[in-house]
């Protein structure tokens, strides 16, 4: 298994946020069971996205308390009044007093420090909340990006490796060059076959050819012992195009024929020719 491309495959992150399916969850905790690796890579994203919810913490406004405190004094204050109203006059000693007042102010202040509680955890959690949000948000934004960016390389790389092979076969001795100019009203048109005179594979280039409607194609035809042979349909490639092989052919010439190609050519829609 490459553990390296399951790291960057995504399915981590995805599993940290809560996006990844059942089947990827349990496949991917049964491998940080069994690779150090990907448990380490887990932990690791879950660091990150806890740093990253915390980085801006905001506390609650300072006013907030004084506010609540305000409240609590207020909501209170009726019922001690009640209170006096209808329980009996009962003599104590100071030391009772004492004791009441300080027992009613802690209740007091920790029903207050309750509130608080309650206030700041719902302001946290609305926090962190909209803190993952962005987070997944930010994620999946860059996990597009990252996506298209591979899409875009591996296009890439297959032009280029395209190109490669065709400066090989160019520079290959045993191939030779054979222009096709343009015939008689096709002056205009202009390509080029490279013919390997050892293992006899053709293929093309196209330097300068008309634009054809879409229900048309071009096809390349060898000439062998004076009659035309199928060499094959010209379809889009990067760099050279790879046709048939025609072993003895002495000239190659390219006509516009229905998409999809004819057994025989047509002679009237001949663009260009060159002789071996």
């Amino acid at each position: 298994m490459d553990i390296k491309a399951y790291i960057e495959s995504g399915v981590i992150e995805s599993y940290v946020l809560g996006l990844a399916s059942a089947e990827e969850a349990t496949e991917l905790e049964m491998l940080c069971q069994q690779h150090a690796d990907i448990k380490n890579a887990v932990a690791e994203f879950e660091m990150l996205i806890e740093k990253q919810a915390f980085k801006n913490a905001v506390a609650p406004p300072t006013g907030v308390k004084d506010k609540l405190m305000l409240m609590l004094e207020n909501e209170f204050a009726p019922a001690a009044e009640n209170n006096k109203k209808e329980t009996p006059v009962i003599p104590l000693t100071p030391v009772t007093d004492t004791y009441a007042q300080k027992s009613t102010g802690i209740w007091k202040y920790m029903a207050a420090a309750s509130v608080l509680l309650l206030v700041g955890s719902a302001a946290l959690n609305l926090y962190l909340y909209n803190n993952y949000q962005d987070t997944t948000t930010k994620y999946q934004a860059l996990l597009t990006e990252r996506n298209s960016l591979q899409a875009n390389n591996d296009v890439f790389q297959t032009r280029l490796n395209g190109f490669e092979e065709s400066m090989r076969v160019i520079e290959n001795p045993d191939v030779q060059t054979i222009a096709l100019n343009g015939v008689a009203g096709k002056e205009n048109n202009l390509a080029a076959v490279y013919y390997n005179t050892k293992t006899k594979d053709v293929y093309y280039l196209p330097t300068k050819m008309d634009q054809i409607p879409a229900d048309k194609q071009y096809q390349l035809w060898a000439i062998v012992d004076g009659k035309p042979v199928d060499a094959g349909i010209i379809e889009s490639c990067d760099g050279l195009c790879k046709l048939k092989n025609i072993p003895n052919a002495q000239a190659f010439a390219i006509t516009l024929e229905n998409k999809g190609g004819s057994p025989v050519p047509t002679l009237t829609a001949m663009y260009v020719l060159g002789k071996v």
